[in-house]
């Protein structure tokens, strides 16, 4: 208490509520704690904190502040355990004693004080002050992602225009996609075709060197020829089909390009919209005057 001085309790009450407490703990040279794990300390602070509010709002002078504060805390201590018939016995004794620091008016505001807050309350700071709490913490640290810093306003656009951006966008590469379906369709076609030739018209080890008959070859051309018209057919297939989906999707950007929504326009002088808003208007001035004459 002996760093507890007017100066230093005006300082306290002259500080943001952190800063305050921060000050205060300094001035009752109480060592740094943890103000999660401690809580029963960090509690003890806050009611000395408050005293220091009480007197400076009620007009006590500054030495009889630090007084309050000292009374406060020798209160708290004195009354530990103790039943509350005892605890208002200790309030009144201390109030007597006290009575040639402060003059009468501050003794009954400080009477009405510790009235309406320890007494009303007296169990539940029995309950926090007057014995050791289990406390289970746990601890979780979670990482905050900031969000993106936005784009300038000026580079925004009306949200009708970009959805429809987006959906032009889309189809596009959907049209892209099919083309290029089509081609790995050929390549894939183009192996196989290779692949069946290769498979009929490899010989039998035992064959080879034989001179084939008539009837073997025109077979042999046959079969050659069934090969790449299936694969022909397959491919044209799909062209068609691949075809009708490509000028489908063309349709579609057609449809949406026509019913594309206009851009808003700019109210900046000297921005695209502004000189076609200002010649409407006086166009439409002209017209009304005409029609008066």
């Amino acid at each position: 208490m002996a760093l507890l001085t007017p100066q230093g309790v005006k300082k306290v009450f002259q500080f943001q509520k952190p800063e305050g407490r921060e000050h205060l703990r300094r001035l009752l040279n109480w060592e740094k704690f943890d103000e999660v794990r401690d809580s029963r300390r960090s509690i003890l602070l806050d009611i000395l904190y408050e005293s220091v509010i009480f007197a400076v709002g009620k007009g006590f002078p500054w030495v009889e502040v630090v007084e309050v504060v000292k009374f406060t805390e020798e209160m708290l201590k004195e009354t530990t355990g103790c039943p509350i018939t005892e605890a208002v016995t200790i309030l009144r004794n201390k109030l007597r004693d006290h009575q040639g620091q402060f003059n009468t008016t501050h003794l009954l505001a400080l009477c009405d004080y510790f009235h309406n807050t320890f007494l009303r309350h007296y169990k539940l700071y029995q309950y926090v002050l007057g014995q050791d709490q289990e406390v289970n913490l746990t601890v979780t640290h979670l990482e905050v992602c900031a969000p993106p810093q936005p784009l300038p306003l000026a580079e925004g656009k009306d949200s009708a225009l970009w959805k429809h951006e987006q959906q032009v966008a889309e189809l596009s590469v959907a049209e892209v996609q099919k083309r290029t379906n089509l081609l790995l369709l050929k390549e894939a076609l183009h192996l196989e075709q290779e692949h069946e030739l290769q498979r009929k018209f490899t010989k039998d080890p035992a064959q080879q060197g034989r001179v084939l008959k008539r009837e073997e070859l025109e077979n042999l051309i046959n079969e050659a020829i069934h090969i790449q018209i299936e694969c022909l057919k397959e491919l044209l297939q799909y062209e068609i089909q691949i075809t009708f989906d490509i000028l489908d999707l063309k349709l579609q950007k057609k449809t949406l390009n026509l019913n594309a929504p206009v851009p808003f326009p700019l109210s900046v002088t000297g921005q695209p919209g502004q000189d076609e808003s200002l010649k409407f208007n006086k166009a439409k001035k002209g017209k009304k005057a005409k029609d008066k004459k």
